[in-house]
């Protein structure tokens, strides 16, 4: 199956699976649509990396093309809207994929309506329960799959694994904003758990384990995923900063903005002069950053040789993750997918 068949099949399970769940909303009260007009608005985009390589997981470990693996591959997209719900609103992000974000879609609803009370409080609130009720959705269709008890058996516990990780990673993710003093090594920690795992290691995993994949399938499959897995992140951390807001569907420069304290940020201080450090420490997380402000960080990043390191370090674990797919015991036909999936997930521009 070719990535864009399977993209197509994963929106074709994702809205057949919401549309089923629209009348038990309703019937409740028409007040729940504006929390299904924001799901709808954000299961309209993605790459839908995570279930494309959830079903390479499978095949790669013998399964056959289905329905049944492609609905449990499409429930991996609920568990990434909740996620990306909840990041939104701990990061106080504006935008996502080009549109509002969740809880800014209900600051904007309770503005409108003219309603006592604090808009962003309302909004806040409203986006974390349409997160947990993505995430509580992503385990109901993967239950309701079509596949078979003892192959969700097996998928039960690297999906609760992959959930538990991917919540630890952001924690993480939050200290070392917190304490301002990430290092590549902390960094790096918290790509590993925050985004390396769970979009690429334990997606294969998982398809893997519903197949019934060997042992050594699976370590083969840690052995490509997990430097993969950094890559992209590492990707998405040069695209925070230098990435297009036409392409990216983010402002210029938001996790600078945001303070996010990645890996580019941490190889650039290593680099840095005492006044390029300090210039960077003093603009780095200002929710007033302007172009300027933007091009000027940039200017450093670049000048101390962090964005030069960032990139051999993405090529270097996509080297790494390459040689081990060429070693790894899978199909020829998973073979060739991962090896496409691997490009497309280190050099995209969104």
């Amino acid at each position: 199956m070719s990535t864009t068949r399977i993209r197509k099949e994963v929106d074709e399970a994702l809205l057949a699976f919401v549309d089923l769940r629209r009348p038990a909303l309703r019937a409740i009260s028409e007040d729940l649509a504006p929390l299904l007009s924001a799901l709808d608005a954000l299961l309209g985009g993605g790459k839908r990396l995570r279930p494309a390589f959830c079903y390479w997981g499978w095949r790669a470990a013998g399964g056959e093309d289905g329905p049944g693996i492609v609905a449990a591959a499409a429930s991996l997209e609920l568990l990434q809207a909740s996620a990306l719900i909840h990041d939104d609103v701990m990061d106080s992000s504006d935008t996502r994929r080009g549109q509002p974000s969740a809880h800014r879609r209900f600051e904007a609803l309770h503005r409108a309506q003219a309603w006592p009370g604090d808009a962003e409080s309302f909004g806040g609130g409203a986006a974390i329960l349409l997160g947990d009720l993505c995430l509580a959705w992503s385990g109901e269709m993967f239950e309701t799959s079509g596949l078979d008890g003892a192959s969700r058996l097996r998928g039960r516990a690297v999906y609760d694994l992959m959930r538990t990780e991917v919540m630890c990673g952001q924690y993480l993710d939050m200290l070392e904003g917190a304490r301002r003093q990430a290092n590549v090594a902390t960094a790096l920690r918290v790509v590993e758990y925050k985004s390396a795992k769970y979009t690429i290691e334990r997606p294969l995993h998982l398809g893997a384990a519903l197949a019934g994949a060997r042992p050594d399938v699976a370590a083969a499959l840690t052995g490509y995923g997990l430097p993969l897995g950094i890559a992209f992140q590492l990707r998405d951390d040069v695209l925070g900063v230098f990435g297009d807001p036409a392409e990216t569907g983010k402002p210029a420069g938001d996790d600078l903005r945001e303070g996010k304290r990645t890996v580019l940020v941490a190889l650039t201080l290593e680099r840095a002069s005492a006044a390029q450090a300090a210039a960077l420490e003093r603009r780095l997380g200002d929710p007033a950053l302007d172009r300027p402000g933007v091009d000027e960080l940039r200017a450093i990043i670049e000048e101390t040789g962090g964005l030069a390191a960032c990139e051999a370090m993405i090529e270097r674990y996509l080297r790494e993750a390459e040689k081990a797919l060429r070693a790894a015991p899978v199909t020829a036909g998973a073979r060739e997918a991962l090896a496409e999936l691997a490009v497309a997930a280190t050099t995209r521009s969104t």
